[in-house]
């Protein structure tokens, strides 16, 4: 989901200043010019041009042979020390393309960052539904299967928070009403399944497991993606929930090693 411009007065510290050229990158954004960094980040442009070739020098950017810049490999480096990031994706990837082979549907591995979810591994089908997501991708928690999963095992506040709303619609489906997700999250804790109709994107469903960690907390999700015509929570449910309760016992999560009795959803 791509940013809005910012148009915040210029951040008062210098390291304000320096993530402001950072996060003026985003999906569909990832090569930039001089003029979009400066605009996107509320810079001037000679604030921007310093900034930038301090961040080439450091390696967190890198510049095209024709002036643009694009986020810089040493910033891979330092994400792959993040326990939610690529080291949790490195620990799930073997689950998750078992789980790929075996279903043909779009797989995802989601995190939760705030008010949003942010995908840190997706596998896409060929030949299936459309979807939106990829890689690093953000939506809000109230629109995806992953989302609505970590949205219920988050902090109180943090659903208040996105219970008091606004709820973007994306599609007819879309559950923008407080009340009625309330509902969702309640059933979501109480069978371990969230289910996300048609509500990111048309003629996709989206189905969500937890995944926890070794407190026992729930640190992920899993998701599986489908067209809707398709979508058979009996054969898909049961390989999903396995596979995130093996992930899960990778974690060290106690609850992992117990046999979970699984509602299969709705």
């Amino acid at each position: 989901m791509e940013r809005a411009v910012s148009h915040a007065p210029t951040p008062m510290t210098a390291a304000g200043r320096l993530l402001a050229v950072l996060d003026a990158f985003a999906p569909g954004r990832s090569v930039l010019t001089l003029s979009e960094i400066s605009r996107r980040a509320g810079l001037s442009l000679t604030t921007a041009h310093r900034l930038a070739g301090e961040l080439v020098n450091w390696g967190a950017l890198e510049r095209d042979t024709d002036g643009r810049y694009r986020i810089g490999l040493h910033l891979l480096e330092l994400a792959a020390l993040a326990p939610r990031g690529l080291e949790l994706r490195e620990l799930a990837q073997p689950y998750l393309e078992d789980l790929f082979h075996s279903t043909r549907a779009h797989v995802h591995l989601a995190v939760r960052d705030g008010a949003e979810v942010v995908y840190v591994e997706t596998l896409r089908a060929r030949g299936a539904v459309t979807v939106l997501s990829r890689l690093g991708q953000r939506w809000p928690l109230h629109v995806t299967g992953t989302g609505l999963v970590l949205l219920a095992h988050a902090p109180r506040e943090v659903q208040e928070d996105v219970l008091a709303g606004p709820l973007k619609r994306y599609t007819a489906k879309t559950v923008t009403d407080p009340t009625a997700l309330r509902r969702i999250l309640a059933e979501v804790r109480h069978t371990g399944i969230a289910v996300a109709e048609e509500q990111l994107t048309l003629e996709g469903v989206a189905i969500a497991t937890p995944i926890r960690g070794a407190a026992d907390d729930v640190i992920a999700a899993l998701g599986l993606v489908v067209h809707v015509n398709e979508y058979e929570p009996r054969a898909l449910v049961p390989v999903m929930s396995a596979t995130a309760r093996a992930i899960s016992r990778a974690l060290g999560a106690p609850s992992a090693h117990r046999n979970p009795g699984a509602v299969l959803g709705r």
